[in-house]
This record gives C-alpha cells, sequence and structure tokens, in this order.
C-alpha cells in the first residue's frame, strides 16, 4: 500500500517511520517547520512494522552571474558626506584640537591642529569624508561640544 505524505522532516539515514494506511497528516520535527520537504512514502507489508525512509535527493542552487538577484547590485552604497569644522571667535585653538580628537574616531594630534589651523586661516575646514550617518553624528557631537560645524555631500572630485 502506497501512501503519499507531505511531511517536514529533518532527515537522515537512521529516521524510521511507521505509516498508517489511508493516514493523510503533515509531519513537523525540528525547530524550523516552515522548511520542508514533500516526500512520497510506500509501506510494504500489511500495515504492521515500519519502513525506512530514504534520504530524498535535493538539488541546491546557488545564485551566479546569470541570477536576476545580485546581492551586491542589491545594496546601495552611501554616498559621502563631508563633515565642515567653521571658525568661531569664541573656543580656544586647544579647546578644538581636544574635541576634534575626543569625537573623530582615529583622529591624531597633528591631524587635529592641521584641521584647526586650516579653519581658524580660512573660516572653514574638512574633518572627515564619510557615510551620511556617519557625518550627522560627528556633527552633532562637535555641536554638542560648543563647535561650529556642518555637513555636505561629497563631490566626486573629493573623495
Amino acid at each position: 500500500m502506497d501512501t503519499a505524505i507531505c511531511g517536514r522532516l529533518a532527515l537522515s539515514p537512521n529516521h524510521v517511520f511507521n505509516p498508517k494506511p489511508g493516514n493523510k497528516q503533515s509531519l513537523c520535527k525540528g525547530p524550523c517547520p516552515s522548511l520542508g520537504i514533500p516526500m512520497a512514502i510506500s509501506a510494504t507489508g500489511p500495515g504492521k512494522g515500519g519502513s525506512v525512509l530514504e534520504r530524498p535527493v535535493i538539488e541546491k542552487t546557488t545564485p551566479g552571474r546569470e541570477s536576476e538577484f545580485d546581492v551586491r547590485k542589491s545594496r546601495k552604497i552611501a554616498p559621502p558626506y563631508r563633515v565642515i569644522l567653521h571658525n568661531d571667535n569664541f573656543n580656544k585653538r586647544e579647546y578644538v584640537v581636544q574635541v576634534l580628537m575626543k569625537v573623530i574616531p582615529g583622529m591624531t594630534l597633528d591631524n587635529a591642529v592641521n584641521i584647526m589651523q586650516e579653519a581658524h586661516l580660512n573660516g572653514m575646514s574638512v574633518v572627515i569624508i564619510c557615510a551620511q550617518a556617519d557625518a550627522e553624528e560627528h556633527c552633532m557631537q562637535l555641536r554638542g561640544n560648543g563647535l561650529l560645524s556642518s555637513i555636505e555631500p561629497a563631490s566626486g572630485s573629493g573623495c
């Protein structure tokens, strides 16, 4: 007697299933019942005893270059933004250097001094070029420490 069962079952060579004639149930075993393997089970004999399930052949497909969905193409690269430090007449130069080193990750003393000097001489200086979310965060932290700062999209020639 043949019984068709749509089962969701983690299979191994040692799994044994005892079907009952005419029983059409869905089986679930394992933590993820949404992944299923349709299978047909043949019970040999008068309905007593068990049958051993054969491991089904599952074809695995991996997306290649021909795939309609390419993960690399689906990720949008965030455009870069500049964090700009503006000169002010209230903060001392040493304080500006300390804040730059505290707020910007990896900022060295030499870079902080150069940025501060450029802002003092030219009215503004680019502090860092980064993703928009990071630029907004750096700008808010600089402002939170009393420095004048802004962000703007970085042009293609400035990167």
